[in-house]
């Protein structure tokens, strides 16, 4: 049995990892971490009495294989420090780490040859859609991104959108060409290596993308949208068992479909 201690449990994103590891007849649930909760009874959360619940990370002292994180930007880093340090391979889903972050975590998981996953998204459409983002972003020169989020979403860019900026600038090789620079009340968004990114958190929305390439005479759209967060259930699934297998973190879904 593949043993999962869940970070964000009790949050949207977390139940819906819960149910999925616990439908799971290869997995198992053995504790969930929130460090914000100070209830620290199981049956609270509507938890088995052999699942262990946990506000801080010192006090953690279960083995686990699986560390899923769906917490919060500012504690995502430490607490994938802490699951790596601890030898327990991490999925983390949770958005807004920086690209220093990602790389001191790489760096530390690769060294003990400890296997794991950081993704910007989990939902295959997403995933998809920019791994095409990519093959195009070589024929044409010039592209937006728009994103659509709920009104929750703490992070802005998405880390999806940001990773598919990330993905069109390596395929290129280069900065994008920027046209004008006057823009006095900012509306032309966001800015990585010359793609401009616009974000936007609206009632209604749960993660939308679309990608836009412009050329001579022609326009190309690449689009996604997830209507149901157990869509990245899929994905989630599929990683864990990938990260079981490895011995290097990988940063991005897309590494591994």
């Amino acid at each position: 049995m593949i043993k999962v201690i869940i970070s964000g449990f009790n949050g949207s994103m977390g139940q819906k990892a819960v149910n999925m590891v616990n439908s799971a007849s290869d997995m198992q649930l053995v504790a969930g971490y929130n460090s914000i909760i100070t209830d620290l009874d199981p049956k609270t959360y509507g938890l088995s009495d052999d699942v262990k619940v946990f506000n801080k990370l010192a006090d953690i002292n279960i083995e686990a294989d699986i560390w899923i994180d769906f917490s919060v930007p500012s504690a995502v880093f430490e607490n994938t420090k802490f699951a790596i340090e601890q030898g327990i391979r991490p999925v983390i889903g949770t958005s807004g780490m920086s690209e220093d972050q990602t790389s001191e975590l790489k760096k530390l998981a690769d060294s003990k040859e400890l296997g794991g996953i950081i993704a910007s998204n989990f939902g295959l459409s997403a995933v998809l859609m920019m791994k095409f983002a990519q093959v195009a972003a070589k024929y044409f020169s010039e592209s937006e991104i728009v994103e659509k989020h709920h009104e929750d979403k703490i992070d802005a860019p998405s880390g999806t959108a940001m990773n598919t900026a990330r993905l069109i600038y390596q395929a290129r090789g280069k900065d994008q060409e920027q046209h004008s620079s006057e823009d006095p009340l900012h509306t032309r968004g966001g800015d990585y290596h010359g793609t401009k990114i616009h974000a936007l958190r609206l009632p209604g929305f749960v993660a939308d993308e679309e990608v836009i390439f412009g050329g001579v005479g022609e326009t190309l759209t690449i689009s996604q949208s997830t209507s149901d967060r157990e869509s990245f259930m899929t994905g989630v699934k599929l990683a864990i068992h990938e990260v079981m297998k490895r011995n290097q973190l990988v940063i991005g879904l897309e590494q591994i479909i």
